[in-house]
């Protein structure tokens, strides 16, 4: 592993380690989990679908190659917390209950604009405009 890849690795690690066990206590239905999500109002099998979400983007996450759905991850993950922050506050919560979710996503960010080119998804080639090569030619 490379030097400059270190701090990638490292962000990516903290948040599959939070992730993961969020989303193997939200899946098995952990008693604190289900109090949670009673709390916000959310149906108990939606814990199921986001718990298989969850260990399904980690997996994602640290899988090599798969830069489409990487991106596809990151994003799940944003939405996923920020919703997690939102959700506390619409129901009241003290605005200590957004820490968790807000760090999280801190570490998500740093992951992702650390990720190595390796783990990115390409930029599609330009296009020539069909303008432009017609003015050339004329």
């Amino acid at each position: 592993m490379k030097n400059r890849n270190l701090p990638y690795w490292i962000t990516t690690g903290l948040f599959a380690l939070g992730l993961t066990l969020s989303g193997f206590s939200t899946l098995t239905h952990q008693p604190q989990m289900v109090a949670g999500f009673a709390h916000l109002g959310y149906p108990a099998y939606f814990m199921t679908i986001l718990g298989i979400g969850k260990l399904l983007g980690v997996a994602t996450l640290l899988a090599p190659g798969l830069p489409r759905l990487k991106e596809w991850a990151y994003a799940g993950f944003t939405i996923n917390l920020v919703s997690a922050a939102a959700s506390h506050l619409a129901v009241g919560d003290a605005a200590s209950h957004t820490i968790a979710p807000v760090v999280l996503l801190a570490v998500l960010l740093a992951s992702w604009s650390l990720r190595p080119a390796s783990r990115m998804l390409a930029a599609p080639a330009a296009e020539p405009t069909v303008r432009a090569a017609a003015v050339a030619t004329a």
